[in-house]
């Protein structure tokens, strides 16, 4: 493993309750497995990433706490090592959150969390294999999970609590009760979706919005008539322009936007190029051109559907 690389600066987010969250990280959704706990320790150490987001049904929290030994052995101090990860939808009832907690953090080998979010709006019983059927969703009030993360941050287990694919109507049913406020909301977000009136609610109500797909779901088989957006012709004009990739074009239009980033890659050459994008400005003219390409191609949430429309399951937001 190379020697330590300074961590690199992409700015933060500072949350509701003070803490700093770096905008920029590493993804780990769909990474292979043998791969990611490698591509995590190369992210951080040779690239300078100080931000991972993990998930329990990535199924590859162990292999990535074995790379955080690794990464800590190196120097890294845990206090300057944003970690994120989520609760899966087996694990709603409060009898079922905080041990769901426990064993992410066994998994990843730390003491604490910097955020956990709610993964979905949606809730099965904790038998629930893959993938779920009709039977396996049941109702269960948000503000009943929500306690229990409460709980959990009292306790020191986490620091920050969030959620993850929720809509501002989903939000503000449990806004009100909520002890401790929703810090931040995880969506999918990129130029064919781009969130602006989510993204409006959630700047009124002081949440901050983490994208992931950011460079388009392109292995989605929902993705349908629109193309890899790595491939849109706006964003490569644009890319060309500034000698840049239309990786960083897309990673650069959030990043202006105020939204942190969290893109999966398992390769080097990927990790370096995905964080070189902090060099360069989106121009007005840029910003507009891409504003247009706005589809509302939404790729995330059709394993959920249990009868309801895309459309139904968002709120039709």
């Amino acid at each position: 493993m190379a020697t330590l690389v300074p961590a690199i600066d992409m700015g933060t987010a500072t949350l509701r309750s003070g803490d700093k969250m770096p905008l920029f990280g590493i993804g780990t959704w769909l990474a292979e497995p043998n791969v990611v706990g490698e591509a995590v320790k190369i992210s951080v150490l040779q690239c300078g990433y100080r931000h991972v987001d993990c998930a329990a049904i990535y199924g590859n929290e162990k292999e990535i706490g074995e790379a955080f030994k690794v990464i800590f052995a190196a120097g890294v101090r845990r206090e300057d090592l944003w970690i994120t990860s989520k609760l899966w939808n087996n694990y709603h009832a409060p009898e079922d959150v905080r041990p769901a907690v426990m064993r992410t953090l066994a998994d990843l080998g730390l003491t604490y969390l910097d955020l956990y979010l709610i993964h979905w709006p949606v809730s099965f019983r904790s038998t629930t294999g893959w993938p779920p059927t009709p039977a396996d969703y049941i109702d269960i009030p948000t503000i009943a999970t929500w306690r229990e993360l409460e709980k959990c941050v009292d306790e020191g287990l986490i620091r920050n609590i969030g959620v993850s694919n929720f809509t501002a109507v989903k939000l503000e049913k449990f806004w009100a009760e909520a002890r401790i406020k929703p810090a931040v909301n995880q969506v999918e977000m990129h130029p064919l979706l781009q969130q602006a009136k989510l993204r409006e609610y959630c700047a009124f109500r002081g949440i901050h919005v983490t994208a992931y797909s950011s460079l388009g779901n392109n292995t989605n088989p929902f993705r349908g008539e629109f193309v890899n957006i790595l491939e849109n012709p706006t964003i490569n004009r644009i890319a060309r322009k500034h000698s840049k990739t239309p990786a960083q074009v897309l990673l650069r239009w959030a990043h202006q936007l105020g939204v942190s980033v969290i893109p999966k890659s398992t390769k080097r050459e990927r990790l370096l190029e995905n964080s070189l994008f902090k060099d360069f400005k989106l121009d007005i003219d840029d910003m507009a051109s891409i504003c247009v390409e706005d589809k509302h191609a939404r790729m995330g949430g059709y394993l959920f559907l249990n009868g309801r429309t895309i459309e139904q399951l968002f709120d039709n937001e």
